[in-house]
C-alpha cells in the first residue's frame, strides 16, 4: 500500500491508495496493525513507523466512533506506553494521534489521560518528559475551551502550575513546550491563569534573555497576548518591556523578530500607545525602517538581483490566489451613504508587494507597524522619520532606496497632512522611479504613489495627474509581471480617486487596458479586469461611445466566450461586465443578450445541482450563481427597461424566487439586489410574483446580516413606488420590523448629540419607511410617533436624491393624517428639512405648510421659545427658507 507505484499520475493514484485504505479500514483488526508498526515494529525505518501513525490518524479522524472498544482500548494505552519514544519523529506522531483521539470529544472518555500526561512531565527520563510535554502543547491547542470547562472538573487549576514550574528547566525543548501550553490560555482570560498572572509574568521576564530562539519567540508571543487582555500587569514594567521589545524586533532569528514586531501592532491599538510609546518614537522608527528592507533570502526567492523580463513565462497556477465574490450591496454613493454596509475591501493595506515569499513576514509587518502608528501619532511621527527618509529616498543602493520609498507609502495615511509640505517635491521623484531598472523598485513604487492619489488628484490635473497616469500606464505594459500587477492595482486606486477627472484620457487608458490584454499571462489578467471595471465605475456614462465600446467590448466578449461555465476566471470577468453594462447604458445593447442567457442559464445549472445533492460532500460553488444574479443587476441597472424583452423571453423571477430562499445569505443579498433592479426596469413582469416574494422579504429583515437586511428593504422601497396604494395588503408583513430596526441604539438622543457624522444604522430603511409612508399613509401614519426622531437623524445626512425625495414626500403625507405623531420630536422634523440643500417646489411648499402650521398652532411666544432650542445654523436656515 505505501509504495504504490505511479503510473497513472498524482491525482489517481491518490485515489487508488484512498480506495484501498477505505477498503481495509473494513478488516477490525486493521487499526491494530497500524498501531502495532507504529509503536513496536522498531525494525521498519521510522519514516514507515511515522506513515502508519498518521493513517491511524486520519482513520481515528473519519472512523473514530465505530471503532471496537478493544481496538480504542489498545490503541490509546500504546499511545501512553510509547510517548517516550528515542525517536523524535516517532514521539511527535504518537502526540498527534493522541491529541486526535482527545479533539474527538474524547478527553470526556479518557478521564486518565491529563493526569498520567502530567505524571511522565516528572520523569527522570528525558525523552519521556519531552514527548509528555509535546502532547500536552497539541491538546492545549486543540481543545482550550475544553480544557477550561466544567465539563472536565477543570484540569487546568492542575495544569498551569505545573507548567509554570518548568519555566525554569534545564532542557530549552521543554521550557519553550511550557510556555507554548501556557500561552493558549492567555486570550480567553482563563480563570485558572489569571490566578496565576503575577508569577506567570515574572517567569516570562526571567526567560528574556535565553539562548534558545525557541523560547525568546514563546516569551515575545505571551506579551503580545498580555498587552490585549491584561494591560494593567504589564503598565508598570511598561518601559522596560518596550526597551526588551526594541531589542527583540531586532533578533537574529527571524522567527523571533517577526513575534516581537507584532507588539508594536498590538501597542497601536491600545489606548495608551501615545503615552507609553512617545519617548521611545525616536528608537523605534529605525528599528522598524531596519525591517522594511528586503532581506538576502526574499531577494534570492524573488529574483531582485536578476533584471527579469518575465512577462512570456506561463503563471504557475498554484501561485494564484482563489478569488471569493462579494455580493452586491445596494448602496448608491451619495455623502453619507457609506454607513458600514460594505466592508472596506481595499488590498492596498496588505502591502501586497511581495506576496510570492511567506504571507506575513518582518518586512510586511514592521510596514503594517509603521502604518499603524502613523496613525496614532499623525505627523509627530515626521519628527523622527523624515531625516531617515532622505537618506534612504536618494540612496545609490537599490534595496535601501525600495525600502524607503515603501516607508513613504506606509506613512502616507497618518501623516499625510504633514507630508503635504513635501509632495510636490517627492511626487516628481516617485514617478521618476517608476521607471527605475530594478523590477522591485518600480513594483513598490507603483503601491506607494496609489497611496498618495488622493492629494494628486486635488491638484491641477496638468501638474501631477497626467504625468503619473502617463508613467503608470507604461508600467501596465512592463515586461515584469509583478510590476504589471502593481501597476493595474495602483491604476484602479487612482481611477477611484480621480473619477471623472480621466474623461479626457480615455482613449489613451482604453487603448493600454485593451493592449495588456493581449501581453498579460493569467494571474495579471485577473487584475486587469478589476481595473476595467473600476474604470466603468469610475467614469459611468462617459465610456458611452462608440469608439470606446469598440476598442474595449471584444476582447471582453471574446475572454468570455473562451471561458467554460465551471471556470472560476468567469468570477472577475463577471464583475467586471457587471461595471461596464452599469455604465455603457444602452450601449450595451449589442452585447447583451447572449450575456444575459449565459447568466440565467449559470443560475438555472447552480440551482439544479444544489437540488439534486442536497447532502453531499460537495457542495456545488455557488459563486457561480451570485455572480450570475450580480451581473444580470447591472445589465437591469443599465438597460433600464431594454431589459423587458429578455425578461419576458427567460424563467428568471421563477428562478429567483428559489434564490430568495437559498440558504446561502450572499444568494439572498444578491437575489434582493436584482429584484430591486428589475422592479425599477420591468415592473410589469414583476407585479404578478409580489404576492409570493413579499412574504419572503418580510423574514429576510434581520439586522443581524446587515447586507441581505439592507437590500430587502431597498426592494421592498421599489416595490412600495410601483405598486402604490396596492401595496397595502403587505405594509403590516414589514412595516414593524423595520421600525424595530431603525430604533436600535446608536441614533442620538438629541439633536444637540448629532454631529452631523451619519448614524450606524443605514438610512436605507429610513427610505423605506417614508415610501411605504407615501403610498398608504393611513396604514403607517398611526406609527409616525414610534420612528420619527430615527428617521430624521438618518435621513438629514444624505445628499439631495430621488430617493430622499420620495422618502420625505411620505413623511408630509403621514405627518398630515397624524399631525400628533411628531409633535413631540417636531425639532427633529425641523432639522431634516433643513438638510435640503435644494428641494422640488412642491416637495418645499409641504415643509412649509407643515412648519408655519405648526408655528400658528402653538402661538409665536411658544414657537419663540421652541425656537431658541435650535442651533445657529439651524434657525438662520428655516428663516431664510420658511420663513419661520
Amino acid at each position: 500500500l505505501l509504495a504504490i507505484p505511479d503510473p497513472l499520475g498524482l491525482n489517481a493514484t491518490k485515489k487508488l491508495q484512498a480506495c484501498r485504505l477505505e477498503q481495509l479500514n473494513h478488516y477490525p483488526d486493521f487499526n491494530n496493525y497500524l498501531i502495532f508498526v507504529l509503536t513496536k515494529l522498531k525494525s521498519e525505518d521510522e519514516p514507515t513507523r511515522s506513515l502508519s501513525g498518521l493513517i491511524l490518524k486520519n482513520n481515528v479522524k473519519a472512523h473514530y466512533q465505530n471503532f471496537p472498544n478493544g481496538v480504542s482500548d489498545f490503541i490509546k494505552s500504546e499511545c501512553l506506553q510509547n510517548i517516550g519514544d528515542t525517536s523524535p519523529l516517532i514521539r511527535a506522531t504518537v502526540g498527534i494521534l493522541i491529541t486526535t483521539i482527545a479533539s474527538k470529544g474524547e478527553l470526556q472518555n479518557w478521564p486518565e489521560l491529563l493526569p498520567k500526561l502530567c505524571l511522565l512531565l516528572d520523569s527522570e527520563d528525558y525523552n519521556t518528559c519531552e514527548g509528555a510535554f509535546g502532547a500536552l502543547q497539541k491538546i492545549c491547542e486543540d481543545s482550550t475551551e475544553v480544557l477550561d470547562s466544567d465539563m472536565l472538573d477543570r484540569p487546568l487549576n492542575v495544569m498551569i502550575p505545573k507548567f509554570l514550574q518548568f519555566f525554569k528547566h534545564s532542557s530549552p525543548k521543554i521550557r519553550s513546550h511550557a510556555i507554548a501550553c501556557v500561552n493558549q490560555f492567555i486570550i480567553s482570560r482563563t480563570q485558572a491563569l489569571m490566578l496565576h498572572i503575577d508569577g506567570f509574568i515574572e517567569n516570562l521576564f526571567a526567560l528574556a534573555t535565553d539562548e534558545e530562539p525557541e523560547v525568546r519567540k514563546n516569551v515575545c508571543r505571551a506579551l503580545v497576548m498580555l498587552l490585549e487582555v491584561r494591560m494593567d500587569r504589564l503598565l508598570p514594567h511598561m518601559h522596560n518591556i518596550i526597551e526588551y521589545m526594541l531589542q527583540r524586533t531586532q533578533d537574529q532569528d527571524e522567527n523571533v523578530a517577526l513575534e516581537a514586531c507584532e507588539f508594536w501592532l498590538t501597542l497601536a491599538e491600545q489606548p495608551v500607545c501615545k503615552d507609553v510609546l512617545c519617548n521611545h518614537l525616536s528608537k523605534l522608527t529605525p528599528v522598524l525602517v531596519n525591517g522594511m528592507k528586503y532581506s538576502e533570502i526574499d531577494i534570492i526567492l524573488l529574483k531582485g538581483d536578476v533584471e527579469e523580463d518575465d512577462e512570456a513565462i506561463p503563471d504557475n497556477e498554484q501561485d494564484i490566489r482563489p478569488r471569493f465574490h462579494r455580493s452586491r450591496t445596494v448602496a448608491q454613493q451619495y455623502e453619507g451613504d457609506r454607513d458600514g454596509i460594505e466592508e472596506d475591501d481595499d488590498e492596498d493595506d496588505d502591502l501586497e508587494d511581495d506576496d510570492t515569499i511567506s504571507d506575513w513576514n518582518l518586512r510586511k509587518c514592521s510596514a503594517a507597524a509603521l502604518d499603524v502608528l502613523a496613525n496614532v501619532f499623525r505627523d509627530d511621527l515626521l519628527l523622527p522619520i523624515l531625516p531617515l527618509l532622505k537618506e534612504l529616498l536618494f540612496h545609490p543602493e537599490w534595496v535601501i532606496k525600495e525600502s524607503g520609498i515603501l516607508v513613504l507609502g506606509a506613512i502616507a495615511e497618518g501623516c499625510m497632512q504633514g507630508m503635504i509640505a513635501y509632495l510636490p517635491e517627492l511626487i516628481p521623484h516617485l514617478v521618476q522611479c517608476l521607471s527605475d531598472k530594478k523590477a522591485l523598485v518600480r513594483s513598490i513604487t507603483c503601491w506607494t504613489l496609489s497611496r498618495y492619489a488622493h492629494w494628486v488628484v486635488s491638484q491641477p490635473p496638468d501638474t501631477y495627474l497626467k504625468p503619473l497616469m502617463t508613467e503608470l500606464l507604461k508600467r501596465i505594459l512592463d515586461s515584469n509581471k509583478r510590476v504589471q500587477e502593481a501597476a493595474c492595482s495602483a491604476f484602479a486606486t487612482l481611477e477611484e480617486e480621480a473619477c471623472t477627472e480621466l474623461v479626457p484620457y480615455l482613449a489613451y487608458i482604453l487603448d493600454t487596458l485593451v493592449f495588456a490584454f493581449s501581453k498579460y499571462q493569467h494571474k495579471n489578467l485577473l487584475i486587469l479586469y478589476d481595473a476595467i471595471g473600476t474604470l466603468a465605475d469610475s467614469v459611468g456614462h462617459h465610456l458611452n461611445k462608440p469608439e470606446y465600446i469598440q476598442m474595449l467590448m471584444p476582447p471582453l466578449i471574446a475572454k468570455w466566450n473562451q471561458l467554460k461555465d465551471e471556470d472560476k476566471d468567469l468570477f472577475p470577468l463577471l464583475e467586471c461586465l457587471s461595471s461596464v453594462a452599469t455604465a455603457l447604458q444602452s450601449g450595451f445593447l449589442p452585447y447583451c443578450e447572449p450575456v444575459y442567457q449565459r447568466c440565467v442559464n449559470l443560475v438555472q445549472k447552480t440551482l439544479a445541482q444544489t437540488m439534486s445533492q442536497p447532502d453531499q460532500y460537495e457542495v456545488p460553488d455557488k459563486d457561480f450563481m451570485i455572480v450570475a444574479l450580480d451581473l444580470l443587476s447591472g445589465l437591469a441597472e443599465g438597460l433600464g427597461d431594454n431589459i423587458e424583452q429578455l425578461v419576458a423571453r427567460s424563467n428568471i423571477l421563477t428562478l429567483m424566487y428559489q434564490c430568495m430562499q437559498d440558504k446561502m445569505p450572499e444568494v439572498r443579498q444578491s437575489s434582493f439586489a436584482l429584484l430591486g433592479d428589475l422592479t425599477k426596469a420591468c415592473f410589469l413582469h414583476v407585479k404578478p410574483c409580489i404576492a409570493d416574494f413579499m412574504p419572503i422579504l418580510g423574514t429576510n429583515l434581520n439586522p443581524e446580516l446587515i447586507s441581505v437586511c439592507n437590500n430587502a428593504t431597498w426592494a421592498i422601497g421599489e416595490i412600495s413606488i410601483q405598486m402604490g396604494a396596492e401595496m397595502q395588503p403587505y405594509v403590516a408583513m414589514v412595516l414593524h420590523q423595520l421600525v424595530e430596526i431603525i430604533n436600535r441604539p446608536n441614533t442620538p438622543k438629541t439633536l444637540l448629540e448629532n454631529t452631523g457624522t451619519t448614524s450606524p444604522m443605514p438610512y436605507r430603511f429610513s427610505i423605506t419607511i417614508g415610501r411605504l409612508g407615501y403610498v398608504c399613509p393611513q396604514d403607517v401614519a398611526p406609527m409616525l410617533q414610534q420612528f420619527i426622531r430615527p428617521w430624521c437623524t438618518s435621513l438629514r445626512n444624505i445628499r439631495d436624491n430621488e430617493e430622499k425625495d420620495s422618502a420625505f414626500r411620505g413623511i408630509c403625507t403621514m405627518i398630515s393624517v397624524n399631525p400628533g405623531g411628531v409633535v413631540q420630536d417636531f425639532i427633529f422634523f425641523c432639522d431634516a428639512v433643513a438638510s435640503w440643500v435644494n428641494p422640488k417646489d412642491d416637495l418645499r411648499d409641504m415643509f412649509g405648510k407643515i412648519l408655519h402650521g405648526f408655528k400658528n398652532q402653538v402661538g409665536e411666544e411658544n414657537w419663540g421659545r421652541f425656537s431658541d432650542q435650535f442651533p445657529l445654523p439651524l434657525k438662520e436656515r428655516l428663516a431664510a427658507f420658511y420663513g419661520v
